[in-house]
């Protein structure tokens, strides 16, 4: 998981936002829409992402797609029988 590498884009404007959210898009390395930085797949970095989810856009590169662990099920996606 150490060389795992996810690439965070800025995708809306931090104006408007909490003095947190800002704090942690500058923390990404993050200081513009459409602008993007690639760090490394750790849980201070999710956990950084999952605080700003509505102002970025994550991706993982090809190379490290194979050994990606299964993305979570949506709300709506849930496998009630009754």
């Amino acid at each position: 998981m150490a060389d795992r590498r996810v690439t965070v884009t800025q995708v809306r404007s931090y104006i408007g936002t909490k003095p947190k959210h800002r704090a942690t898009l500058r923390a990404l390395g993050l200081r513009g829409i459409g602008q993007s930085n690639t760090l490394p797949d750790r849980p201070e970095i999710r956990g950084m992402i999952a605080r700003v989810p509505h102002l970025v856009r994550v991706t993982v590169p090809e190379g490290d797609r194979s050994t990606e662990a299964p993305e979570t099920a949506a709300a709506g996606d849930t496998d009630e029988s009754s």
